[in-house]
């Protein structure tokens, strides 16, 4: 795991980042969102709607689309400080909020997103924005078809809102862009929003939208949406189709939705899995929780460890069984298993991609042209011949000895346990600093960054299981902290039953200060 490496490759890419930060923030202006002026505070209540509330509004005519529209992008507006958006053309917006108004006014029936506008994450491909996947090379391209994520939102009646920022290529855990700029923090604007899907989370986060697309190959939908204080869901690997998105790894990588409720988050469930049935919360009572201290809460920061302790505590009171048991092995095999595959994955399914959907540019053109952070990066890690390339003999290990053993591992700890999920801080600590990349101070001691952040998130993605991450708490300074479920490979909708009771049990937790 990074611990024993000081200089992993997302240490090293993120401390490249900080030493080019200021160069790049003045090169690069967050883009406009359009001339749409700030609405008026009559609009507060619509930007706190979840997607079900807002969804149940539009297809009963108590809001039309068109006006719901316009509140949201006034936010979008209002925000721009934060840079979530790469792409966002306000009267593209609005357009279709009409014409899902025309549908409706027809007499047609609705689907089950009925003109909600919905932010998709800028390596997704879609018919009428650009994927820049927040590189260079990519910033005109314009895929021909949507992905079929999109296609799938699209069909339910879904707007697309824009297309957000990210960490480039989704390669780190900052959204610190040095080509777009970086995404900040909606609970304070110095700090990061966690990466790579830092834009989808920051704009849900900051009620731009209730709902939106994210993306996660090793904790790209779980992070920022702990930094951010939202609901995130990673799903089984291979539960929604990933095709259409600029890759790390086919073994890992994954769409999902970030949300303010888990409600919103088994609706996006229900479109991308084809899975109509509806999602009910079950009691917690008598539910056993797995708590494996060994590895998921050694070294946290005193307000993590304090605000994760206290709603293990509430999950307790609300009748779940905590049951405390190791999990032997685990840092070792994700040590042989998490970068090997994404290092290697790239550089053969990034060119694929590429050719596939006709972008225009050579891997090694994407490459030249990026950031110096993902140059470097690249140029240690990735690139055939690089110093710490990986061999095909140490892939082939990776792939058919060690997750194997992972998988297997997981599977004996949940018959052995009991338990329908493991409960654990998702993050070490709460939101660094912009620029505080390489490493950061966890109880006095300097801690390599990547450690504090992926640590907790990489095991469970890397083993292909669902993960959903809600907010635990705000932190003594005013920060997000967060816990994580992850449940058995396939448990999904029992995961999101789940997430609903556990939501119920920690109880609302406060939106970012006004602006």
């Amino acid at each position: 795991m990074p611990e024993m490496n000081p200089l992993s490759r997302r240490a090293f890419l993120l401390g490249a980042s900080a030493l080019t930060l200021g160069t790049a923030r003045a090169a690069t202006e967050p883009p406009s969102p359009g001339s749409l002026a700030p609405m008026p505070d009559r609009n507060a209540s619509l930007l706190e709607l979840t997607a079900t509330q807002a969804i149940r509004q539009l297809a009963h005519g108590d809001i039309t689309a068109e006006r719901y529209a316009q509140a949201l992008l006034a936010r979008c507006a209002a925000r721009r400080d934060l840079n979530a958006f790469i792409t966002l053309e306000p009267e593209r917006v609005l357009e279709a909020a009409r014409a899902a108004d025309r549908h409706r006014a027809s007499g047609a029936t609705l689907g089950p997103m009925h003109g909600l506008p919905i932010p998709v994450k800028d390596s997704v491909n879609t018919r009428d924005y650009p994927t820049t996947g927040g590189t260079p090379a990519l910033r005109e391209f314009r895929p021909k078809d949507d992905a079929p994520i999109v296609a799938a939102l699209r069909g339910a009646g879904a707007i697309v809102l824009g297309k957000t920022n990210l960490h480039e290529l989704s390669y780190g855990w900052t959204s610190n862009n040095l080509a777009f700029g970086a995404v900040h923090n909606p609970y304070d604007v110095a700090r990061i929003p966690g990466g790579s899907s830092g834009g989808t989370a920051a704009a849900v986060a900051a009620r731009m939208a209730p709902l939106g697309v994210a993306e996660d190959t090793e904790g790209s939908i779980r992070v920022p949406a702990a930094l951010c204080g939202i609901a995130g869901f990673r799903p089984t690997t291979g539960r929604y189709p990933t095709h259409g998105a600029v890759p790390i790894s086919p073994l890992f990588d994954q769409v999902g939705p970030h949300a303010r409720s888990v409600a919103d988050l088994a609706l996006f469930d229900q479109v991308a899995a084809a899975d109509p049935r509806p999602i009910g919360p079950r009691s917690l009572r008598g539910v056993r929780l797995a708590v494996a201290r060994d590895y998921f809460f050694t070294g946290l920061d005193t307000e993590v460890e304090r605000l994760c302790d206290a709603a293990i505590e509430k999950l307790r009171a609300a009748g779940a069984e905590i049951v405390n048991a190791p999990l032997p092995d685990l840092e070792s095999l994700i040590d042989l298993i998490t970068d090997q595959v994404q290092n290697h994955d790239v550089r053969v399914d990034l060119p694929k991609y590429l050719a596939e959907y006709h972008a225009g540019v050579t891997f090694d053109e994407v490459v030249a042209r990026a950031s110096s952070d993902i140059r470097a990066t690249f140029g240690r890690y990735v690139l055939a011949g690089a110093p710490e390339a990986v061999s095909d003999e140490v892939y082939r290990a990776a792939v058919d000895v060690h997750l194997p053993r992972l998988r297997k591992l997981y599977q004996d700890y949940f018959a052995r346990t009991g338990a329908s999920a493991i409960v654990f801080p998702a993050t070490m600590i709460a939101a660094p600093h912009i620029g505080e990349e390489r490493t950061v101070q966890i109880r006095g001691e300097a801690v390599a960054f990547d450690l504090a952040i992926s640590r907790n998130i990489a095991p469970g993605s890397t083993a292909g299981l669902p993960g959903l991450v809600l907010p635990a708490g705000l932190a003594a300074g005013g920060l997000p902290v967060a816990i994580e479920l992850d449940g058995p490979a396939g448990s999904d909708r029992e995961l999101l039953a789940l997430g609903l009771a556990v939501e119920a049990a920690l109880g609302p937790f406060p939106a970012p200060r006004a602006r």
